[in-house]
Order: C-alpha cells, then structure tokens, then sequence
C-alpha cells in the first residue's frame, strides 16, 4: 500500500504548530520543518520582552484541545507571558505531544520549494505533481521531503528591514554591522554591558523600538551616562499616530505603552527627531554619524533597527506566486493589511479564500502571510492555520466559516480611516511583545 504523502508545514513556531495541531485533530499526515533547535526557536530570540496579549488569546483552540487531553493546565487567563514563557509553558509541550514529536524535524532549514520535476514555467499538470523540499542540514547536507501541499508558517522575524530608509542598507551600513543590533536587544539582561552608559540611536515607530527605549530609559537608573535619540519617518503633524490608541485601546497593556513613551518624550527623557530617512552611516572617532543626507545627528555608540520585518521568498522562487507588489502579501489580503491603506490592526477575519495562490495547494499563513506589513495579529495566524488546514483536508464548510470577534486597537490612519471605513468592530489581537514595566 503507497502511503498519501504529508502535508509539509516550515515552522515550528505559534502559527506553525496551530497548523501541525489542526491537521493531528483530523488524522492528516505531515511534517513540520523547523531551522532552529526547538520549537518557538525565532520567539527565543525576544525571549526576554513581555506580550501585552494575556494567555487567553495566545493559544490555539485545536492546539489547546490536544494539551488539554494530556493534563495540561494553560497559565492564568489574564497574565501576561513573555516570549520565552510562551515557549517554555505552551510551545515546547505541545511540540512534545505524541501526536505531534514524531512529526517534526528540527534543524532543518528549507532551502527551496518547487513542483517536482517541473520548474515554474512548466505546466497544465502542475497540480499532479508532488512538491519537493530541498533541505539542509547544520552541516550543509541536503535532503528532499515530498510533500501534496505547503504550508509556509517560517515568520519574517529573521529577515529585518534595514536602517536605510530606502530599503536597502544605508550607506555604509554594512561596515559598521557590529554596531547595530536589529531587533529588540535584551537591554536589561544578556546585552546590558553593551548598552550601560552609551549613547544609543533607535530608529523606527512600532512596538519594538517602544519596548528598547523603556529599557533604556529603565537602564539609565543605574547607568546614568545612557542617553536615547529615537528617529522616525513621521512628521510631526502626524506623531500622534505612533502613540496609539492610550485608553481607547481595548488591550489596556497596548494603549498603556504608547502612552508611556508619548510621556518619556514630553519630559525630555528621550531625543526625539521626526521626518527621518537614513541615507549614511560613517565610523568616526567620535563614535558612529547617522546623515539623511541634509541633516547630520550627533555621535552615538550603538544603534538599534526596529524598523519592520519582511518576507524571505528567495526559496520560492519556482513556485507560482500572486503576490501584491507593494505589501507583498497575497493579492486578497494585502488591501485588508495595507499600512498606506490603514494602520491601526485591524482587519477582517480572513481564511484560505483570501490566501490563495496561483501555485494550487501552496499556502503563506502567520507574520510571513502579511508580507512588509507591521500589524500581524496572532489570533489572525491561528484563524489562517484553521481555515487552510480545513481545505486542505477537504472540509470546505468549515474553511470558509469565519469565527473570530477581537476587541479594536482605538487608533487608524490612512485614506480609510479618514473615510470612516477603518476600525470596524473587528480589531484583533497582536502577537507584539509589550515592556514588562506596562505589565
């Protein structure tokens, strides 16, 4: 008897296991690739940063169903993890699970994805065909998994926007790559030597480089030769907008940051300079000089990139993909995500209907499925992984059934909102980590 081939999942973290989960339920064959060591390997990386989601909303249903039948008890409802807590008390559980353990392989970075046999130019019988994987080990060995579907669940967390407001790397940027850090460095803990009592540039406006100014400012109380200069793109008509919805916001934990930093800037706390685009990066004497090509900053010791993620697509190249050219999400979804569009979070619940790709049976769900926009919401990840999981499995009903009611962020901007036609009761809930000092 041939076995079916499995369905291949890359990803082992939140949105990749809630796939894997989905598919146990229902006796579906697959297999999940994971580049790192264990599962939620990407969330380590911000480890050390506290949600402003409470456990209640960062579990997967099917995936909390399977825990739940094993004698797992889900933390407090209401309390706040960190990202390492959220590995250490609901993803490595379930990716010990018997149903799914055996399924997994770690240590597997997936290098291409194609049509077997067939390149993307090649045909009318594409959908007959099997899809390979081509993997590599640690040690560079490569391998091959078949597959009858894909699931890219891989997350854009390791693929950071650069400082170069261009988007590309700023001139000079490359060269001083041991002075920036891209992503939120753990201030108050392993990298806290690198950080006391030097002078530190932080560019972007999002949650990340909110949560590295708190620790910085935090950090000062006990290196008090830390100083802060926070760039950002927004002019200063438009500031407002970075703060957040404050009190309107339905996650208190989310408003309470924006809020936090809109005071740390009234009180001089941080150097704020709007209408920022970096062009140069030049190593100095004095330290490192930041220019955007009229305006020149002064000296700082370290630097800070928290200005967005974007997809890696470079091993998907011979797969058929609809991808919208700007936000470089799925052509359905990207005018729900667009931040030209909107920027608030909020977006209609969504499923396989809008995930579709020329490429049949090939799907980007979780952080990767947004493309370059800087809103992911992880219940909106886990309501991917349901939908798609479902029509893969042949249940159509169930994959066009949308479930999903989430409080509102209280805050828009963009053609929409000024049209009214944004922030409908149907905001969502972020994956975004928040300070442990909102908490």
């Amino acid at each position: 008897m041939i076995m079916p081939l499995p369905i291949a999942i890359i990803g082992a973290g939140p949105v990749g296991l809630a796939a894997a989960a989905h598919l146990a339920e229902r006796g579906e064959s697959f297999v999940v690739v994971e580049s790192g060591a264990q599962a939620g390997a990407a969330v380590l990386r911000w480890g050390h940063v506290q949600m402003f989601t409470p456990w209640r909303y960062c579990v997967d249903q099917a995936a909390g169903r399977l825990l739940a039948a094993a004698g797992w008890q889900m933390p407090p409802a209401d309390a706040f993890p960190t990202g390492a807590e959220l590995v250490a008390q609901y993803l490595a559980p379930l990716a010990a699970l018997p149903a799914m353990a055996p399924h997994i392989r770690y240590r597997q970075r997936v290098v291409a994805v194609a049509r077997r046999g067939h390149d993307r130019q090649r045909g009318p019988d594409r959908q007959a065909l099997p899809f390979q994987l081509t993997l590599a080990d640690d040690e560079g060995r490569e391998s091959l998994l078949l597959a009858r579907a894909v699931i890219d669940a891989s997350g854009t967390y390791l693929s950071p926007n650069p400082l170069g407001a261009a988007g590309v790397p700023a001139i000079g940027e490359r060269h001083v790559s041991d002075r920036i850090f891209y992503g939120i460095p753990a201030v108050l803990g392993r990298d806290r030597a690198r950080y006391a009592n030097r002078r530190v540039l932080v560019a972007g406006s999002g949650h990340s480089a909110f949560n590295t100014i708190l620790d910085l400012v935090q950090l000062r109380a006990t290196a008090p030769a830390t100083s802060v200069i926070w760039v950002v793109r927004r002019d200063t008509a438009t500031l407002d907008r970075i703060f957040g919805g404050g009190e309107a916001d339905a996650l208190a934990a989310r408003g309470r940051l924006g809020m936090q930093i809109r005071e740390l800037v009234a009180a001089g706390q941080v150097t704020l300079v709007t209408g920022w685009h970096t062009e140069r990066v030049d190593r100095t004497a004095d330290g490192l000089v930041v220019s955007d090509g009229q305006r020149t900053l002064p000296p700082v010791d370290e630097i800070v990139v928290c200005t967005g993620l974007r997809p890696d697509l470079s091993f998907l190249r011979e797969l058929r993909l609809a991808l919208d050219p700007v936000v470089e999400a799925p052509v359905a979804l990207a005018p729900l995500i667009d931040p030209n569009l909107h920027s608030c979070g909020t977006v209609p619940p969504h499923g396989v209907d809008e995930l579709r790709h020329p490429e049949p049976d090939f799907y980007l769900i979780g952080m990767k499925s947004y493309g370059r926009a800087p809103t992911f919401l992880l219940l909106t990840g886990y309501e991917q992984a349901r939908s798609v999981t479902a029509a893969l499995c042949g249940d159509w009903a169930a994959a066009r059934r949308v479930e999903l009611e989430l409080p509102e962020t209280g805050v828009c901007s963009g053609p929409q909102a000024e049209a009214g036609a944004c922030c409908a009761p149907s905001g969502l809930i972020a994956l975004h980590p928040v300070s442990r000092s909102c908490c």
